[in-house]
């Protein structure tokens, strides 16, 4: 998925494959004349290696109990889960992984030798998981657990029943739970942010980013929060793949989970996705009987079936190609018959690369 999305969605006209929110500018973000002039003295040498010192503090006050040594600050949430699977597994370990997933951990995972088993989200449960196939599927061996929560590509959250089931499955056989976390603020039907998997059992690494509940990807911040002694691990191979964070995105990190900028942030975010979600349903509704979906609980994505008779990805290289709109094909998140598709984009942005969809969308309805 990152492949094609490297390759597309600079170049594409309307890009829909975005799972957050429309990006936020340096303005928006920073609008103190004080606060811009410290930036501007700013020398452009390495940050502290695993995250200044602020920056740390405030992540580590989203984690009851925890402190800036429970924190490493990364490039992205993708170093983070990259560098703790490779922490925490070896070839031949065993690992249960979320099914519809974004595939990083699967891959990172698969391409280490790790054995891979999934668990599923259900469609027919509204996207809820089988409790039971995780429990079937966690065995002595099994080394990780891992979730994204909310979910991306479904936008499902996790209930706090859930939770607990999927932490005691990681605790009776002593298992890491791994929890990709991102979409954590980005909800759309509650103002109350999705609770983390963090202190629910020992065994417990939470990754995060500003990249989609703040509408900041391109300062490339993420984070893992975990016991110390294995973030310290972490940190150690974060020397390898990126030896720091750059300190101006360490800097404007720290302003965005300020308590005067953070709330505004997810304030934003949260309406962008209560107001491009209607947009898409609507758009959706309008063809009758080729799509379904389960409205999404959290984040500005929508997991979307199809019942016409063509690959997701086949389908998704027809619009860029025809239509130069980008979506993400449904085989690259582990279901085909599937795409999804960003909301969390200007309403006039978004309602324009779903007009551009409707001629492809209707030649194939003919075909069917």
């Amino acid at each position: 998925m990152e492949r094609m999305m490297s390759k597309w969605e600079n170049v594409v006209e309307v890009n829909l494959s975005e799972s957050g929110v429309h990006p936020t500018t340096i303005s928006e973000l920073v609008d103190d004349p004080e606060v811009i002039e410290d930036l501007l003295a700013t020398e452009l040498g390495y940050a502290q290696g695993n995250g200044i010192i602020e920056l740390r503090e405030q992540i580590a006050a989203l984690y009851p109990g925890a402190g800036p040594d429970h924190v490493l600050v990364t490039v992205g949430c993708a170093e983070a889960n990259f560098n703790a699977i490779h922490t925490l597994l070896t070839p031949g370990d065993e690992a249960v992984v979320m099914l519809p997933n974004y595939m990083q951990i699967w891959g990172v995972a698969h391409n280490l030798g790790v054995q891979i088993k999934p668990f599923h989200l259900k469609e027919d449960l509204s996207w809820a998981p089988d409790l039971d196939e995780l429990n079937d599927a966690v065995t002595k061996r099994t080394k990780l657990i891992a979730v994204c929560n909310p979910n991306n590509p479904t936008g499902y959250i996790l209930t706090e029943q859930e939770m607990d089931a999927i932490g005691a499955a990681a605790d009776r056989v002593g298992a890491w739970l791994l929890a990709d976390e991102v979409y954590s603020g980005a909800e759309r039907l509650t103002d109350t942010q999705t609770p983390s998997f963090w202190g629910r059992t020992d065994r417990v690494l939470a990754t995060g980013s500003l990249s989609k509940a703040y509408g900041l990807p391109g300062l490339r911040i993420g984070w893992v929060v975990g016991p110390p002694d294995i973030v310290d691990e972490i940190w150690a191979r974060h020397e390898y793949t990126a030896i720091s964070t750059t300190v101006l995105s360490n800097k404007l990190a720290a302003i965005a989970l300020s308590p005067k900028v953070r709330p505004r942030l997810i304030q934003r975010a949260r309406k962008y996705i209560r107001r491009g979600f209607p947009i898409l349903e609507d758009w959706l509704n309008a063809h009758e009987g080729t799509f379904s979906v389960v409205p999404p609980q959290a984040a500005a994505i929508a997991f979307v079936r199809y019942h016409l008779d063509i690959n997701s990805t086949e389908l998704v290289e027809r619009l860029m190609h025809e239509k130069s709109v980008f979506i993400v094909p449904g085989d690259h998140l582990g279901m085909d018959r599937y795409l999804r598709i960003s909301f969390g984009l200007p309403p006039d942005y978004l309602q324009a690369g779903l007009d551009r969809m409707h001629e492809v969308i209707a030649q194939l309805q003919v075909r069917v």
